[in-house]
């Protein structure tokens, strides 16, 4: 099996192993995990996520502390997850909620603070676009999540991570700044673009794991974990999509 990119799905996902002190995993063989509820699943958290979203929007500014406290709390709740082997809903969904705390004031600060009216939601488009067209892809077998893709997409984001953590670290010290990468220009986008188009492929990634989980007969608890994550990979394409059009949109002004 080729292990998932995502950190919220790897090889022990779908593993009895994983699971000991778990009562459900014995006797599920009439009650096991399918396509459609892992889709079920992850269309009521990105409900959840869109209604906590709306809400700290169109109450900010007075709400923006609520995007400190689902910043800080969403990676708590999903290193949780991660770590626990947790399919839990309330936890889960409790994540979805908290990100969308984080989603609606980054938006907002994009459509109110950059004067980029209506961009949160032609991101949202978008990102429902992206994922509606790698299902599409990959049901129809045009791209295999292969070890040479594995190997090619692992290395860009890890190479992505480096250079997010440095530019974390330059713009809380001061000390320096990674130039190109969030500036509105050509470089700029073109590397959004890079991101988005990497994000795109976690998302195969994502389906043929949770794919291989249920061939492999995984219970139907795991929908769960499979939604959540999707989940994970989804807001992370979003954020970069919207980072991505204002920047297109900012370099187009001059």
């Amino acid at each position: 099996m080729y292990r998932s990119g995502n950190p919220a799905l790897n090889d022990s996902t779908f593993q009895k192993s994983a699971y000991k002190d778990a009562p459900w995993w014995e006797g599920y063989e009439s009650n096991m995990m399918t396509i459609e509820g892992v889709a079920e699943k992850t269309g009521l958290l990105l409900l959840i996520t869109a209604t906590t979203a709306l809400f700290t929007a169109f109450s900010m500014p007075d709400s923006a502390p609520l995007i400190l406290v689902g910043a800080f709390g969403g990676l708590i709740v999903a290193l949780i997850v991660i770590f626990s082997g947790s399919t839990n809903p309330m936890l889960i969904c409790t994540y979805a909620a908290l990100e969308g705390l984080v989603i609606g004031g980054i938006t907002w600060y994009f459509e109110v603070g950059l004067d980029l009216p209506g961009i949160g939601i032609l991101a949202a488009f978008l990102t429902f676009m992206i994922l509606a067209s790698m299902i599409a892809i990959y049901r129809a077998g045009l791209i295999r999540w292969d070890r040479n893709l594995a190997i090619a997409v692992y290395s860009s984001m890890f190479a992505i991570i480096l250079i997010y953590i440095f530019s974390i670290i330059g713009a809380v010290t001061g000390l320096f700044q990674v130039p190109y990468i969030h500036d509105a220009t050509p470089v700029g986008i073109a590397f959004s673009l890079f991101v988005v188009g990497i994000g795109a492929l976690c998302l195969v990634a994502d389906f043929d794991f949770i794919e291989r989980g249920v061939q492999m007969g995984a219970p139907k608890q795991l929908e769960w974990r499979a939604a959540f994550g999707l989940m994970v990979t989804l807001i992370w394409l979003y954020l970069e999509i919207l980072e991505l059009l204002a920047k297109i949109a900012i370099y187009s002004r001059r």
